[in-house]
């Protein structure tokens, strides 16, 4: 379908764009009624940026220059200029910090901004110490009163906001979803227990590599996909523990895709950082389930609402390796339970993360804020 005349969303994300924001890209290519036209400060080299974006602050002196007053100010006639020459209807920002970035200039435009909160932005970063916590929560208000719309990824995010000054008659929760494709045909599985995501410490892969190394008997073969500041410690310990652990570093979607078909059981143990930095709703969970594979993970954040304990995965406490490692050994020794749980996750998805189905929400969100016609800018 194509988008009507003047109804033109601009997707704005500061850095445009990393290869781990690939649900940027798939909510906006999914739109049918409105025009998306990514927009960032600055190009960020990955497999997911292309040539079409709009940059406002190319990397020459000049460029330099304007970004740094961006972020010092809020303040930028050039990005001002770029979204005028757009004609947007609505501006979306991702992430709060962003959200402030541009929420000025769409004040001047006169164009409804919303934001998209996903984790951080109202966890870790608004939790910092001292000048830069408090200069990150002023700015978050700031966004908030500018703004439109606030859309949390979960509820968690959602009171993590209105905490934090948003209006709560502003605030929704709408799950960005994933793309739903027809469950691969079996195959025999070469892999007991994949991971994929940042080797951070949210994600509680150093919960993983001690829970796995609890079951010798078992002795899973599993499989790790991402990288991050924590790769080499956690590769040094699932060499200690002889864990039977393969690490394929960042990879593109079709070997995700791939290696989740070929697995029996996704793990993310999540769990809040020393910073306090948390989840908000993790992506590769849904797109776990909805190849139609069960989860294990934690009672963190937005994850209950994606994963459903005992019904489409399995849920521990934050940090308690030692029922992580019961939950694994039961999925792994219990085939009829662990193909029950993947049909059910895969139900689950369909019915509340499907992608074009909450991207077609979310274009009613677009519409409820935005004026028929391109503002007059």
């Amino acid at each position: 379908m194509t988008a009507p005349a003047g109804r033109t969303v601009a997707i704005w994300r500061s850095c445009l764009l990393p290869a781990s924001e690939t649900f940027i890209r798939h909510q906006g290519g999914a739109l049918t009624r409105w025009r998306p036209a990514y927009v960032g400060a600055v190009k960020v080299e990955s497999p997911i940026a292309v040539d079409t974006d709009a940059i406002a602050y190319p990397d020459t002196a000049g460029g330099r220059l304007g970004w740094l007053l961006l972020r010092l100010t809020g303040r930028s006639p050039r990005l001002r200029g770029l979204l005028s020459g757009l004609r947007p209807t609505v501006i979306h920002a991702h992430f709060g910090g962003d959200g402030w970035l541009v929420s000025r200039a769409a004040t001047r435009l006169g164009v409804p901004l919303i934001i998209t909160l996903h984790g951080l932005d109202v966890t870790s970063q608004a939790r910092r110490p001292g000048l830069r916590g408090l200069r990150h929560r002023r700015h978050l208000r700031a966004a908030f009163a500018r703004a439109a719309l606030i859309i949390a990824v979960s509820e968690f995010i959602r009171a993590r906001a209105i905490e934090l000054g948003a209006d709560p008659a502003k605030v929704r929760v709408h799950h960005t979803g994933v793309p739903i494709a027809a469950v691969p045909a079996p195959v025999p599985p070469k892999w007991d227990i994949v991971f994929v995501g940042r080797f951070v410490a949210k994600k509680g892969i150093d919960d993983l590599v001690e829970a796995v190394g609890m079951l010798p008997d078992l002795r899973p073969r599993v499989l790790l996909i991402g990288a991050g500041p924590l790769a080499e410690p956690i590769r040094l310990r699932a060499a200690e523990l002889g864990l039977d652990a393969t690490f394929l570093g960042v990879q593109d979607a079709t070997v995700v895709r791939r290696a989740l078909a070929e697995s029996k059981v996704f793990v993310s143990p999540s769990k809040t950082a020393p910073n306090g930095d948390t989840e908000g709703l993790p992506t590769t969970i849904l797109e776990a389930g909805s190849m139609g594979l069960p989860t294990i993970s934690t009672y963190h954040s937005g994850i209950p609402e994606a994963v459903l304990h005992g019904e489409t995965g399995l849920l521990c406490r934050e940090g308690d390796r030692a029922a992580l490692a019961v939950a694994i050994r039961r999925l792994l020794t219990d085939d009829e339970f662990r193909a029950r749980l993947g049909r059910q996750a895969r139900r689950h998805i369909e019915a509340h993360f499907d992608l074009d189905e909450q991207t077609g929400l979310l274009q009613e969100l677009y519409e409820s804020v935005g004026s028929p016609q391109p503002a007059a800018i």
